[in-house]
């Protein structure tokens, strides 16, 4: 479909959408009116519904009015170049197009400089003609169409091809799962797009990570009512780490007495952390101390320190030497591919509340790290969770760390917390016949557990892999936010192996009996407490054997 009937799809939706927003105003003002309506009408519940309805059908024509616009920026660029001379100098081309935009920028009453922007984004949205169909018919917004384009810049045409067709192609090879690209809220499709991107943009990760961390720094921004920022930009891994730590401190710190919120605790643990051992507690009152506030209101930023600033970095330097990262100690879960933790890929890990993470930080997390570190073990055939390693041996921490793993944040639609301590509620009630397996629990920040509990949220069946999805009050249905699982990478070494096996090689396959069926167990039938569980967590991990040793032997 080309950028022209888009529009004309687009401009019929227009008209639909119209007519429909004029039949709900029309049965809005006869349910206004009071006049005819029958008696078992709720009248209030169903002009509330009425206004639900007109929003989702605004939504709609927001999508089709913006696909208009894109197409008509483009198509502007497009007609001053044709007015030009086949022959026509590169500058006088560059010229045509900057009129444009400050047409377009007047026209829309924005800067050039917003003009340019969208002009270049419209460009790419019309070069995907599965994303340009999508925003013509209602079913995405101009945001998610802007999220696909920015992900794509820097893909081989290919590769683009290959991205859009997984998000928007249901019959593409291993098609996105769960919720379509326009049921999620803009910053959580576009940590789907990303994360796709990661694991199939043509140069490594480990290559693109090593640049990264080149240009880690600290920045330094004053702000308005006597207030600054502080920006860090780390490793994923030491952020993550630093946002959960000060998050589970915050909580601990919260009380009857403690009136501050855990967005104004955040920062003033961080300040206290940095200002000195000595000065930690500063933490539970709010207050920075004194002696490093003078000093460092009166250096400001790059400034020579003077001695208090030296006596507070001889006190943090007695706890951790300067400028060696500690290991991360704040509860983090990693998801490493079996072969990538053997050293036989380099396919990316995923750290929880971060993304696609290196190989090697994932190695050296497992490697080093900290206690606080839980590896997933993930199957090479379809890219599943295995196991999960464990340092503590009671059942119910261990589930919370699964629950958190499978979700990857609050289940709740739309929402995107995913800070360690949400709750791992249960979906049907333990007083109501539900259990503690995983098949019933799934994860909610506390504000939408309240939620839950106090309006008819009702939450759908988890499937095996797979978070549960919502239905309103209202009866509306949202579809569960799952992740995109795919087969990891294989060694290529086993794959060149795999290509050198003769057709004539017949590799029997080796029955395995089952065990009695009196032997098999439920682990939603056992209760947490039961030492089962114990034993069966006690046994050690072991590290499969080197997959290259068995093929080397089978075709010896």
């Amino acid at each position: 479909m080309g950028i022209g009937a888009g529009v004309g799809v687009a401009l019929e939706g227009v008209h639909a959408s119209v007519a429909a927003l004029d039949a709900l105003d029309r049965e809005d003002a006869f349910l206004a009116a009071g006049e005819g309506v029958g008696a078992d009408v709720d009248v209030l519940q169903r002009r509330y519904e009425l206004r639900l309805e007109r929003l989702e059908v605004v939504k709609r024509l927001e999508a089709q009015l913006a696909a208009m616009k894109a197409r008509d920026a483009v198509e502007c660029v497009g007609f001053q170049h044709a007015m030009l001379a086949p022959d026509a100098a590169v500058h006088e081309r560059t010229f045509a197009e900057m009129s444009v935009v400050e047409e377009i920028a007047g026209v829309l009453t924005v800067s050039s400089g917003a003009a340019g922007a969208f002009v270049e984004q419209s460009r790419r949205v019309c070069t995907l003609p599965p994303v340009m169909e999508a925003l013509a018919a209602g079913y995405l917004s101009w945001q998610h169409a802007k999220i696909v384009a920015d992900e794509t810049e820097g893909l081989t045409p290919d590769g683009a091809a290959a991205l859009v067709a997984h998000f928007f192609d249901p019959d593409a090879p291993n098609p996105a799962r769960g919720a379509a690209p326009g049921e999620l809220v803009p910053s959580r499709f576009r940590t789907k797009v990303r994360n796709w991107r990661e694991r199939h943009h043509p140069e490594t990760l480990e290559k693109r990570h090593a640049k990264g961390v080149a240009d880690r720094r600290m920045e330094y921004t004053p702000d308005r009512d006597g207030m600054a920022w502080n920006s860090l930009h780390l490793p994923g891994d030491t952020a993550c780490a630093i946002w959960n730590r000060t998050t589970a401190t915050a909580r601990g710190l919260q009380g009857p007495n403690e009136p501050r919120t855990i967005t104004q605790l955040r920062p003033d643990i961080a300040a206290s952390l940095l200002l000195g051992a000595n000065n930690a507690t500063a933490a539970r009152s709010g207050s920075v101390p004194a002696e490093a506030t003078a000093t460092d209101t009166a250096q400001g930023p790059g400034s020579a320190p003077g001695a208090d600033s030296v006596s507070d970095t001889a006190g943090l330097a007695a706890t951790t030497e300067i400028g060696k990262v500690p290991a991360p100690r704040a509860d983090v879960l990693v998801m490493v591919p079996v072969f990538s933790l053997l050293g036989q890929t380099d396919e990316p890990a995923v750290l929880d509340g971060f993304g696609p993470i290196p190989a090697s930080m994932a190695r050296k997390l497992v490697a080093d790290g900290a206690e606080s570190f839980y590896r997933v073990l993930v199957d090479p055939r379809d890219g599943t969770p295995l196991e999960i390693g464990r340092q503590r041996y009671r059942l119910p921490e261990t589930i919370k760390q699964w629950i958190r793993m499978r979700d990857g944040k609050c289940t709740f639609p739309g929402c995107s917390n995913h800070t360690p301590d949400n709750d791992t509620d249960h979906l049907t009630a333990w007083e109501h016949g539900g259990t503690t397996g995983t098949s019933n629990l799934a994860q909610l920040c506390p504000k939408h557990h309240r939620l839950k509990h106090a309006r008819p949220w009702i939450p759908h069946p988890v499937t095996e892999n797979g978070s549960p999805g919502w239905t309103s009050p209202t009866g509306r249905h949202y579809k569960p936010e799952h992740p995109d699982p795919e087969p990891t990478h294989w060694p290529p070494a086993i794959l060149h192996l795999l290509a050198e096996i003769p057709d004539w090689l017949d590799i029997p396959e080796v029955p395995c009996a089952e065990p009695p069926r009196d032997r098999f167990i439920d682990p939603d039938e056992l209760s947490p407490a039961d030492p089962l569980w114990d034993d069966f967590y006690a046994m050690p991990f072991r590290l499969p054997p080197d997959p290259e040793m068995n093929w080397q032997m089978l075709l010896t």
